[in-house]
């Protein structure tokens, strides 16, 4: 094909690739506000794996984004514009976690899960979890002692717990505890699991579980077990690169012999 109708065309399928990546397997996001701090920071961009709770549940320590209820105020206060070119653009936008979050997207860790009494606090002002304070590294600045008792709470089978890193500027779980369902958002709520800062390039890497719950046992009070973490969540970190727009404009730009590997040999059998 002559190269002005091939580069749309790529266009096109790129654009296709990276819609069904973003819809299925791995999408960025921005984070907006500083309730993760020093774990995520503000125009952080995340990474988040939207089909590893199709086999699973979201799991203690998880840094998780999600929907937040009707309760949820949002923390962006990000006025969008409604016209049809700034839709557009935020569509584009999204597709590379550029775009500014919808206002309902909210990054929060996994305390509780279903069955789990979660409250506040033991005699060092720790969270604790089914009788077992917490030892939290990730705890960027919290509330004075006096401030931070809360619960105890039950989280319902099918819902999560949810806090910030940063405590004392993150509008959580604990905000919410007067509502219906005692400020747990639902499971079917979770976008996918943030496990990996892709910018800014200095941020760069994986966002590990914490062993805060190692030995906090499950609502039953039977031991906690550990699961390995699920394999290849490195290789998830390049695939936006490898099927972005970029990636593919660069495979029809590339010099051939880089993309087959055989030529070398038939280059050498011509000599």
């Amino acid at each position: 094909m002559p190269l002005w109708q091939e580069i749309p065309l790529l266009l096109i399928i790129a654009f296709v690739l990276a819609t069904v990546i973003k819809t299925f397997v791995v999408q960025a996001f921005y984070i907006p506000s500083g309730s993760m701090e020093q774990t995520l920071l503000v125009s952080d961009r995340v990474l988040v794996n939207k089909f590893v709770y199709d086999t699973r549940d979201p799991r203690r320590g998880e840094v998780v984004v999600f929907r937040g209820t009707d309760s949820w105020v949002p923390e962006n206060g990000v006025q969008q514009n409604t016209g049809a070119l700034a839709t557009a653009g935020r569509m584009l936008g999204g597709l590379i976690g550029a775009a500014p979050p919808d206002e309902k997207d909210f990054v929060k860790r996994v305390i509780g899960v279903g069955g789990d009494v979660v409250q506040c606090c033991d005699k060092d002002g720790r969270v604790e979890v089914n009788g077992t304070p917490l030892v939290e590294p990730y705890i960027f600045e919290d509330d004075p002692i006096q401030e931070r008792p809360f619960g105890p709470v039950t989280v319902p089978d099918g819902r999560l717990f949810m806090m910030g890193d940063h405590r004392s500027r993150s509008a959580d779980s604990r905000v919410y505890l007067n509502d219906q369902w005692r400020g747990t958002i639902p499971v079917e709520a979770v976008i996918g699991q943030a496990y990996a800062t892709a910018w800014p390039a200095s941020r760069w890497g994986l966002l590990p579980e914490p062993d805060t719950f190692s030995d906090v046992p499950t609502a039953l009070g039977e031991k906690p077990h550990s699961e390995p973490q699920p394999a290849g969540a490195t290789a998830l970190l390049v695939l936006p690169v490898l099927f972005g727009p970029f990636g593919l404009l660069w495979s029809r730009r590339a010099p051939r012999w880089l993309l087959r590997p055989d030529s070398r040999r038939r280059r050498r059998l011509r000599w």
